[in-house]
């Protein structure tokens, strides 16, 4: 098994963005979460949203894979869920983990909610607006474990796969 010695970023910005604003490492939804998103592809393409699961940041989407849906027609975007790499930390807010896990595993999924400092629902949201600053209406969306939860919920949430 080969390793190569200098890891490449996980996507380049575009130069040119038509209807989208200027290349930036963050932008604030309209539920003013700051995510840290990365783009690669035109974005004359059908826009791509490659969501990724429980801590995991956007550099686990592998270049080639993401170049390779780029080569195929897709203007790829990959962000940083809240909580998580560059994107807005909620320290401090909601019940240590413990107590949401001990709530999940007690069958009390109401306490849980109310415990967590944010949901599922939320993080939808935040793909969501992510969506619209970029002034994107509808796009495929892809999730990678807990990130395919998110990308339920987004579809269940707006019409936009």
């Amino acid at each position: 098994m080969q390793f190569e010695a200098d890891v490449e970023p996980l996507m380049r910005p575009v130069t040119s963005f038509a209807s989208l604003p200027a290349v930036v490492a963050q932008v604030t939804t309209p539920g003013g979460v700051s995510l840290a998103y990365e783009t690669i592809g035109s974005p004359n393409d059908p826009p791509l949203l490659l969501v990724n699961g429980f801590a995991t940041q956007l550099i686990g989407w592998p270049l080639g894979f993401c170049e390779r849906l780029a080569d195929g027609g897709r203007f790829v975007i990959a962000f940083d869920n809240r909580d998580c790499g560059l994107s807005a930390k909620l320290d401090g807010q909601g019940a240590p983990l413990e107590k949401v896990i001990a709530a999940v595993s007690a069958g009390d999924l109401e306490a849980a909610r109310s415990l967590a400092a944010y949901t599922l629902r939320d993080m939808a949201e935040d793909g969501l607006g992510l969506l619209a600053v970029l002034g994107i209406e509808q796009a495929h969306i892809v999730g990678a474990s807990m990130g395919g939860m998110i990308a339920q919920t987004m579809a269940d949430r707006k019409s936009v796969v």
